[in-house]
């Protein structure tokens, strides 16, 4: 889209202050973070080992709940799978749990297909979903080694691929890829894994384009979708054809200019989307642990698992200060 002249340059926009405003609460939920007071319910001690089943061979001695419990304390500390065997088996004898405690090998190898529930507040009416994507790096020769050694550098990535709830923080739904994959191809399986009604779904300009707005119509037809359209885009309603959404947003864009149209539609909220990829980064990694894509697959969920459980102590409210 041609720029306007009485439309302001981007680099003219002062940076936005933000004000916390339950900073109490939030600072005391930064606290909780850290405090190691743990208890486990009855129901876990129950189900950590699994009944006989009757069959041949070599019954499982631990759970999928035992192994997920080892992962979250692996991610959530930041440990090597035999340093998170030794921080579990601790915790059991401090708690007085005669409990059997997974090996690290045990962990690694029981990993690759474990299905985690996904933990997320119970809430009713329509979400709105923020739709983004990251790269992990998963492997590579550090510029040490490159300098004294010599040879070419070799980088692995996966693209992590969020919906995130901008209200709460809470990461909807999640799919780890390769790179070679497209992120509007898995606006569909990010959908999919979304139960309620969805109210409106922001996007960067990588999602433009009809098929994600099929995506989100099969999902909920209602909803609204708030994607920018790139710049040589034009409206596709034939005559005699009301315009839809993508159309409506390139006429506005084109009416008023697109710094305009982006505080019409509040784009701004797609930020938070961004939020939730710093989070993930901060918090867990930057890199994934795992060698194997399926086994990183568990790992991001299981990650995406661990800040939403952090999310419900506390996130902060912050409102545009002066």
């Amino acid at each position: 889209m041609p720029y306007k002249a009485n439309e302001p340059r981007r680099h003219k926009i002062p940076r936005a202050r933000y004000r916390v405003e339950n900073w109490s609460a939030y600072d005391a939920a930064l606290r909780w973070l850290g405090d190691l007071t743990i208890w486990v319910s009855p129901e876990a001690i129950a189900a950590w080992t699994p009944p006989a089943t009757g069959r041949c061979g070599r019954p499982v001695r631990y759970s999928d709940l035992a192994i997920e419990a080892g992962m979250l304390l692996r991610l959530a500390f930041g440990r090597p799978w035999r340093q998170t065997e030794g921080l579990l088996g601790s915790l059991m004898r401090l708690l007085g749990l005669e409990l059997p405690v997974p090996d690290h090998t045990t962990f690694s190898r029981r990993s690759g297909d474990l299905e985690v529930a996904s933990d997320l507040a119970k809430a009713d009416g329509p979400v709105t979903v923020v739709i983004d994507s990251t790269g992990l790096k998963v492997f590579g020769t550090g510029e040490w080694h490159l300098e004294k050694l010599g040879g070419q550098a070799r980088r692995s990535w996966r693209k992590l691929h969020l919906a995130v709830n901008p209200d709460t923080g809470e990461i909807l739904a999640s799919e780890l890829t390769s790179n070679e994959e497209g992120d509007a191809s898995l606006v569909r399986p990010l959908l999919d894994q979304i139960a309620r009604p969805i109210g409106t779904v922001l996007a960067d300009g990588a999602y433009d384009g009809e098929p994600v707005y099929r995506a989100v119509a099969a999902h909920s037809p209602a909803a609204e979708v708030i994607i920018p359209p790139r710049s040589t885009a034009v409206p596709s309603a034939t005559t005699g054809n009301a315009p839809n959404q993508r159309d409506r947003h390139i006429l506005r864009i084109a009416e008023c200019g697109r710094l305009a149209w982006q505080r019409a539609v509040r784009y701004g909220r797609r930020s938070l989307g961004e939020v939730a990829m710093m989070r993930y980064k901060q918090v867990i990694s930057r890199s994934l642990r795992a060698r194997t894509l399926p086994t990183q697959k568990v790992e991001a969920a299981v990650g995406c698992k661990v800040l939403n459980i952090m999310a419900t102590l506390g996130m902060p409210v912050s409102r545009k200060g002066a």
